[in-house]
């Protein structure tokens, strides 16, 4: 018997990166793209390569393309991570697991690769899954994404917040709100609200596999600059919360012309003090360029917005590839 579990990637509507700072932040799943975790019983604990995890190539031009395309870590040390985290959590909870009922773990993604679209969290809670559908175990959803989080942030060292993985457990559109967390089961977590996407104007997806960037590369900075009390860090941090309360206001009122405004704002806020890739910069000036609101879809690489009609949708499509861009509209 074979267990198959996805989750897909997922686009920052707004707010982010302020999930990691007790902001608030709406975020909507894109079912374009996705990681698929399959669990096989097995006689002994294995774990099977994926194409980023080769440590054999033909030539150096070969590595040179896989480390550019995938960086330097694959997604076996994320499963590894993840059955680790899972274990804590049963150890904890007194759920005992059978020792006798061993698997072996594979993955594909066809996520776009260290784009900022959560591409490393869609296996971990993929992994998950399969592993709760495998020990017969049932964790509280609202636990599932601070449980993926502690597999990045507590096991690996690799930062960045909440808001990937609580959308990626709940799918769809959902508001966040991590200015208030609840401890349940050893885990800090939010509020989560579920949201139609039928509230969505029309909305596009935007990444440039080119400009690819490591998470850690943003948010390790950002959390010691948090920690230390930054001015212009803390005082952004809630801006961004004022921006999500506004932009949940604009859907449930139907104004797209306001949330494109509050979206374009929440880019400006994040490069007043933030130093930011030029390449991904261009991406979002580009896109105004074309007449539509932009934003960092993640952590960059990626960027997210709104557009009119389909007129605007083909010339955004136009000048974002000339750029090297590839454009979508997601699937929710």
């Amino acid at each position: 018997m074979t267990i198959t579990h996805k989750a897909y990637a997922r686009a920052g509507l707004i707010g982010n990166p302020s999930d990691g700072y007790n902001g608030k932040t709406i975020a909507f799943t894109v079912k374009n793209f996705c990681a698929r975790v399959s669990l096989k019983a097995s006689d002994e604990i294995r774990f099977v390569a994926g194409d980023s995890d080769l440590d054999r190539y033909p030539d150096i031009h070969t590595l040179h393309d896989n480390v550019s395309r995938h960086g330097y870590y694959g997604g076996i040390r994320l499963m590894k991570a993840t059955v680790k985290r899972f274990v804590d959590y049963c150890t904890r909870e007194n759920i005992t697991l059978d020792a006798g009922r061993n698997f072996s773990l594979a993955y594909e993604s066809d996520i776009p690769q260290q784009v900022g679209m959560a591409g490393s969290s869609a296996i971990i809670i993929a992994t998950l899954r399969c592993l709760m559908s495998h020990y017969d175990v049932e964790i509280n959803k609202r636990v599932q994404p601070s449980l993926a989080l502690a597999v990045e942030r507590d096991e690996l060292g690799i930062g960045g917040g909440l808001q990937d993985r609580v959308v990626q457990v709940y799918e769809g559109l959902v508001a966040m709100d991590f200015s208030t967390m609840e401890v349940i089961s050893g885990y800090e977590c939010g509020r989560y609200t579920a949201l139609s996407a039928s509230l969505l104007p029309p909305v596009y997806v935007a990444y440039r596999p080119a400009s690819s960037e490591p998470t850690e590369v943003f948010h390790n900075d950002l959390r010691s600059r948090f920690d230390s009390g930054d001015p212009q860090v803390v005082n952004a941090m809630k801006k961004f919360i004022a921006l999500t309360d506004e932009a949940l206001q604009s859907l449930y009122d139907a104004d797209a012309g306001r949330l494109a405004m509050v979206i374009d704002a929440n880019f400006d806020c994040r490069q007043s003090f933030c130093v930011l890739n030029p390449q991904h910069v261009e991406m979002v000036e580009t896109a105004r360029g074309a007449g539509v609101c932009a934003k960092y879809a993640g952590s960059g690489g990626a960027i997210v917005g709104t557009f009119s009609d389909a007129a605007q949708f083909d010339e955004l499509q136009q000048k974002m590839n000339q750029i090297g861009c590839y454009v979508i509209q997601p699937e929710m």
